[in-house]
């Protein structure tokens, strides 16, 4: 269904997909407070609902990255894709606002959020070259073992 993101469909699960993410991480947000706060039947239901949101969230993703499409390396060039917008573009862009505004204490978070999202990509980008390195390596020993069976193979 990514292919397709010219598609209201494709448009509306995504906005039905960041609407669930939200709500999951927004309840989970109320469980804490009403944790805090003594009233833990509030947050058990908050947190009970967060874990429901979060179950319609994969669904939605289920149509939008479908599982047999991914492979590890792509998710992981996904994640450094994502992570690098937030760094270089997104962020920025919400921090000049802020800074315009003078909401200091956004700008400082901004700044936090603009060196984790680099972390986090540097992270991926490491691990996608990790496993790059170990595929290289399997390929080779796995073309030896078939050079071998074919050899054994050619013998009979």
């Amino acid at each position: 269904m990514n292919e397709k993101t010219e598609s209201l469909t494709v448009k509306n699960i995504e906005a039905a997909f960041a609407g669930e993410a939200m709500a999951h991480i927004k309840y989970r947000y109320f469980a804490k407070i009403c944790r805090a706060q003594g009233d833990e039947t509030s947050a058990r239901l908050f947190d009970e609902t967060a874990n429901q949101e979060v179950q319609h969230a994969f669904g939605h993703l289920d149509l939008l990255m479908p599982g047999d499409e991914l492979t590890p390396a792509r998710c992981l060039e996904l994640a450094i894709e994502g992570e690098t917008h937030e760094y270089t573009e997104m962020y920025p862009a919400f921090r000049h606002l802020a800074e315009q505004e003078g909401q200091q204490a956004a700008v400082r978070e901004i700044d936090e959020q603009i060196e984790e999202s680099r972390e986090h990509a540097q992270r991926f980008q490491a691990m996608l070259a990790k496993a790059e390195k170990r595929f290289a390596a399997l390929t080779r020993v796995e073309k030896r073992h078939a050079e071998h069976y074919q050899a054994a193979l050619d013998s009979i």
